[in-house]
């Protein structure tokens, strides 16, 4: 194992606090899960505009009371962010197609309007947020699709509990995918670098949550477990992933806090540092950088070249800088 491979390294917290952030409070129907108030009221009637459809971006529970995920496999990337209590949450972006049905979906955080600032017109579906940071979202780039604005796009799933029963229909905001122009992430599709190590399996850890890729040469892709555990879709297929991209950032507090008085951790994705970059059973030590936030991240090798993705879906994992 690479010494960064334990890219945060703060101590678990206390199992009753885990235990608590992991079932929450019930969300949804406009409620955020963190229970500081409805965004129902101040939603409507603030979207800008779209003169065309941007890409959708939902936020995803990763809780293990929400596996298995529904409609994860279809997105084209896939962004993994701490969250309180050392837990984590997915943000799932789809451009070039829409599955029938999304979720568990749970509440947006801070980060999240500093991610998509890279996206035109982005759609942003979530189940909530805290109250103060209500605001922050109705003055963000995007358009807001939550349960108190759009009720008919999303389900209750009775035989889960809440909050992670809460499903999306993309189709009931969103008649058609955007398409792949709509990707303007920076990435770069193509064969494979030169050079890079002989990989067979990556782990992330957060406080409280880990990520495993194993490659799969049968597959071509890597294998993704969660929590030391296969992570499969809602029809029993095995999660994977072309290109992991496990990118070293700062984490810190944010001005916000969840109900039982955590600080929400704030990722930032504007700016520059290491990253690893796994395809084809290889792992390649590059640079990232950011220039500001309606840029996409370049991902690039020493001498400034940039580092191709293989086809298919991109997993963007945030790991605090060491």
């Amino acid at each position: 194992m690479r010494g960064r491979r334990a890219a945060t390294t703060a101590a678990l917290l206390a199992a009753t606090v885990t235990a608590a952030l992991a079932g929450g409070c019930v969300g949804g129907g406009g409620s955020d899960d963190d229970g500081r108030g409805s965004p129902k009221e101040s939603r409507q009637g603030t979207y800008p505009t779209a003169t065309g459809p941007g890409v959708l971006a939902v936020k995803i529970d990763n809780t293990g009371a929400a596996r298995p995920h529904t409609g994860v496999d279809a997105a084209d990337v896939v962004y993994v962010e701490q969250v309180e209590g050392g837990l984590s949450r997915l943000m799932a972006v789809y451009a070039t197609r829409l599955p029938k049905s999304v979720g568990p979906v749970r509440s947006a955080r801070e980060s999240d309007l500093e991610l998509l600032r890279q996206f035109d017109r982005p759609t942003l579906a979530f189940s909530g947020a805290q109250t103060k940071l209500l605001p922050l979202i109705d003055k963000a780039p995007l358009r807001a699709e939550t349960p108190g604005n759009a009720s008919d796009a999303y389900v209750r799933d009775s035989g889960r509990p809440a909050p992670h029963n809460l499903f999306l229909r993309p189709g009931q905001i969103m008649p058609d995918a955007p398409g792949a122009a709509a990707l303007t992430t920076g990435f770069h599709y193509g064969s494979a670098p030169a050079g890079g190590t002989a990989e067979t399996e990556r782990t992330v850890r957060y406080p409280a949550a880990r990520f495993t890729f194993t490659w799969s040469e049968s597959r071509n892709r890597w294998l993704v477990g969660m929590d030391g555990a296969p992570a499969t879709t809602a029809d029993g297929e095995r999660m994977t992933a072309a290109t992991v991209v496990v990118q070293y950032v700062k984490v810190r507090e944010s001005a916000f806090g969840d109900f039982l008085g955590n600080n929400t951790p704030y990722t930032e994705t504007v700016g520059s540092g290491k990253a690893e970059v796994l395809r084809d059973g290889r792992a390649y030590d590059v640079d990232w950088e950011r220039a500001n936030a309606t840029d996409g991240t370049a991902f690039t090798t020493g001498d400034g070249t940039p580092v191709n993705f293989a086809k298919g879906q991109v997993w963007v994992v945030y790991a605090e800088a060491p």
